[in-house]
């Protein structure tokens, strides 16, 4: 072995990692496995030459084992890539193949519904068009023909029998091949691939082939209902002509739906006509009907206030009505023996449990005589403030049966009763109360009620008088006779058939009841479960209780009863009606409520004049605010009527809250926001309102007797009176002698003639009768010393604080200014003769100018 080879072995023996590959050739290149690739060029041996590349190559791993495709030996990396690359090429093939094959399915599945369809269509066709031709048959064959054979005529039912037939089996055909084809679709998918989709879970390719075939079936469905609606579109349409209600103010877009039309459409109407508008604004009833007619529509006019006519539509006939019992409310003057003569007659004690020993609410009841016909009786209050209650009764009553105390004759109460009777025209009974008394004079009432065209019938009138004893029970059987003979010539009838009615008499707010309203039912009959509207509110009938306190199920006409169920606390004196449904009686009681609430706001706003803002600025008159809460509303009424008429030019009432029930949180806030006091008359505040009342320094005054609850307010209302000052003089002195002295000014010497000068009072000083200075007294003395006043006879020296042009003969002229309280009925008082002299002044005036007129007259 040559040196060289020696050489090369030792190389290959150190780095045996190192191998070299030569190629042979013109370029002469070499490759160096973890040693360099030299490509040389221009010589045929293995030497480089200068401007060959050298690129190092790192060792990798040996695949010096492996064969290429040809047969000869390539490395190992090559062979695996070439292996990957087979592999990917023959996968990619497959599924273009399959996507292709798919492909074809898909199309094959839309081309098969398309031709379903097509033949849906034809054999729709053709059953409509053996339709029309059966019925035209039909009615060719209804018609009479002469000609016609009755074998014809059986032939032609069993030809039409038979196509029917046919019709009944065609359309199954279309059906049955889509099953056909869904079952070769089925048989044509691709059989699952275990390794691909183990564990019983479907391939990506399934998947994508149902939801492919999903997205066929709804665009057929889609194209289906399209194909539907151009057909429907196609055929001509009549329009349809709407009665459209047009209430008083309507959006435009209300317009629109109640026409069946397109808002745009409406919007372009108006547009042609020259108006722009929107969806949203407000139409008057005329520009509304304009556009229903311009549309093709009929319109009906309807106001807001239609809504409360014909609530009842059953009209009373004579066919229908009976007889009912009358409506008897007992008044008079306070303490005349109301409720004591009502108690004799319903064998209660009804007057031993009012406060006071007065009827403070208005109450209704109903009683059988012997011969056991029945009387409605309404008892009100006597007082003063309860006129309210008085009118509310004489409203709903057939008769009215006046009480007057034989010992105490007619009384202002007294004759305010006439009037109320007078003004609902209805009969009156006079019942003379109290004739048992020694002192008692029923003639001298039967006189004073000459006055009020009340003439007795042993007087040639037709007033009945009946004298009774409430305490004894004497003359009761005739007064309810009497009374039941007015009401056989008033022949009352009703009619018990219809849906009832009648007005509230009082209305409540029970604890544990909820709104309670007593109610006297005027025609049809109440029943539990009816509902009705009454005032601003409304609700269904849950209860019906009687003046005895039980529970009944229906009210015939002129029966008392307390209705429990309605939503709030009607206004007593309203009227309640019974409707078919809660809608109506819904939309009845929100439309009245609405009506109310715009009254008191325009009274409100009324009341905001220039004259009202001025004197509110300068506190001419002063303002006393209450909250009124009380237990029944007839009590919320009569206080607020009587605190109103307390007012006067210096100083008035605001109630500026009332309402039924207990006095609550919100109550002592409003208070406390409007300076205000808070009365409760027969209720009491819960425990949250004293707790707030006392934090606030809001007084809560308790009443039970209303007559308390009037002179409190109006001893309130005195104190925010200023009170006023009367001058009294208490001296005159004479100046006899004036001395100046230095330092001190002019000194009066004068002699007391008149009562006594009192040092530090007011005083004027007077020159020839004349007032010159009104000041004060600076200083007075006896001799040297000082005094404090001086009495007549005596002579005193006096200074004027702030005056010295004192001179002899001028006399001084001591007084003092008494203050005293003004209470309001002096005001009142003071304001009646006001009223009283200006009336007298006025008929003066007028008599005079009546006299000049007569003068000209006769002179002409």
């Amino acid at each position: 072995m040559t040196d060289d080879k020696k050489k090369t072995a030792t190389d290959a023996t150190k780095t045996d990692d190192k191998k070299t590959l030569s190629a042979g050739g013109k370029s002469g290149g070499t490759l160096s496995l973890g040693g360099t690739l030299s490509v040389g060029g221009g010589s045929s041996g293995g030497r480089s030459q200068g401007g060959g590349v050298a690129v190092e190559v790192r060792r990798r791993r040996d695949f010096s084992g492996m064969k290429s495709t040809t047969g000869a030996q390539v490395s190992g990396e090559l062979g695996e890539r070439a292996r990957v690359l087979e592999e990917a090429r023959k996968n990619s093939e497959a599924e273009a193949k399959r996507r292709e094959e798919e492909h074809l399915r898909a199309e094959g599945l839309k081309k098969e519904q398309n031709e379903a369809i097509e033949r849906k269509k034809s054999v729709e066709e053709e059953r409509l068009q053996r339709e029309e031709e059966q019925k035209k048959k039909e009615q060719e064959a209804a018609k009479p023909k002469e000609d016609a054979a009755p074998e014809v005529k059986a032939e032609d039912k069993a030809k039409a029998k038979e196509k029917e037939k046919e019709a009944q089996q065609k359309p199954a055909e279309p059906v049955v091949e889509n099953d056909q084809n869904r079952r070769n679709a089925a048989s044509r998918k691709p059989a699952h691939n275990d390794n691909n989709n183990s564990g019983g879970k479907r391939s990506g390719r399934n998947a994508y082939v149902e939801g492919l075939e999903a997205r066929f079936r709804a665009s057929s469905r889609y194209a289906r209902s399209n194909k539907k609606q151009e057909y429907a579109a196609a055929e001509p349409k009549e329009k349809i002509v709407r009665e459209v209600i047009i209430p008083e103010v309507i959006v435009v877009s209300e317009l629109a739906s109640r026409m069946s039309e397109r808002v745009a459409d409406v919007v372009k109407k108006f547009m042609s006509m020259g108006q722009m508008v929107t969806q949203n604004q407000i139409l008057d009833q005329e520009t509304a009907a304009l556009i229903v007619e311009e549309m093709g529509h009929k319109y009906i006019l309807v106001s807001e206030s239609d809504i409360e006519e014909n609530l009842q539509d059953i009209e009373d006939t004579s066919e229908n009505m009976i007889m009912r019992p009358p409506v008897v409310t007992v008044m008079g003057h306070v303490d005349h023996g109301k409720t004591t003569l009502l108690d004799t007659i319903r064998r209660t004690a009804v007057a031993d449990k009012e406060a006071g020993g007065i009827t403070q609410h208005i109450g209704a009841y109903q009683v059988k005589n012997k011969v056991g016909r029945k009387i409605t009786f309404i008892d009100t209050p006597g007082h003063a403030a309860f006129t309210s209650m008085r009118a509310r009764g004489a409203a709903v009553t057939d008769i009215v049966i006046l009480v007057v105390a034989a010992d105490d004759g007619v009384m202002p109460q007294t004759i305010e009763a006439i009037k109320h009777a007078r003004a609902a025209e209805v009969p009156i009974v006079v019942a003379v109360n109290k004739c048992d008394k020694p002192e008692a004079d029923p003639s001298r009432v039967k006189q004073e009620l000459l006055s009020h065209e009340l003439v007795a019938e042993e007087f040639g009138g037709d007033t009945i008088f009946v004298h009774v004893s409430a305490k004894e029970g004497t003359g009761i059987e005739e007064l309810e006779e009497m009374v039941l003979l007015q009401a056989d010539v008033l022949d009352l009838k009703a009619n018990t058939s219809r849906q009832a009615n009648g007005v509230i008499v009082e209305s409540q707010l029970d604890k544990g009841r909820g709104p309670v309203a007593t109610v006297i039912v005027q025609g049809g009959t109440l029943k539990v479960g009816d509902i009705l509207v009454a005032g601003n509110t409304w609700g269904k009938v849950r209860a019906l209780v009687n003046d005895r306190g039980q529970r009944i199920q229906e009210a015939p006409p002129a029966m008392p009863v307390e209705i429990i169920g309605l939503q709030g606390v009607p206004d007593a004196g309203e009227t309640f009606t019974v409707l078919e449904n809660e809608r109506k009686a819904r939309e009845v009681a929100e439309y009245r409520d609405k009506k109310r609430r715009e009254t008191e706001q325009a009274a409100k706003a009324g009341s905001r004049t220039l004259e009202n803002l001025l004197a509110a600025q300068t506190g001419d008159q002063k303002r006393l605010a209450v909250v009124v809460k009380a237990d029944a509303q007839g009590s919320v009424e009569a206080i607020s009527d009587a605190l109103k008429k307390q007012a006067t030019d210096e100083v008035i009432v605001s109630v500026i809250h009332s309402a039924v029930g207990v006095i609550t949180e919100s109550d002592v806030m409003l208070a406390s926001a409007s300076n205000a006091i808070i009365i409760g008359f027969n209720v009491r505040a819960g425990a949250k309102a004293r707790e707030v009342s006392e934090r606030e320094g809001i007084e809560i005054r308790y009443y039970s007797i209303i007559y308390n609850l009037i002179d409190d307010v109006k001893a309130a209302m005195s104190g925010l009176l200023a009170p006023t000052f009367d001058e009294k003089v208490i001296g005159l002195a004479q100046v006899r002698e004036v001395y100046k002295v230095s330092k001190v000014g002019s000194i009066a010497g004068c002699m007391v003639t008149e009562g006594l000068i009192r040092r530090n009072g007011q005083c004027r000083v007077l020159r020839d009768g004349v007032v010159i200075f009104t000041g004060e007294l600076d200083s007075l003395k006896r001799f040297k010393d000082d005094a404090k006043e001086v009495q007549a006879g005596f002579e005193c020296g006096l200074t004027v604080k702030n005056y010295a042009d004192i001179k002899q003969g001028d006399e001084i002229e001591c007084f003092e200014m008494i203050e005293r309280t003004v209470s309001i009925d002096d005001l009142k008082e003071a304001a009646g003769k006001r009223a009283i002299k200006a009336e007298k002044d006025a008929q003066a005036e007028k008599a005079a100018a009546d006299a000049e007129a007569a003068a000209e007259a006769a002179n002409s």
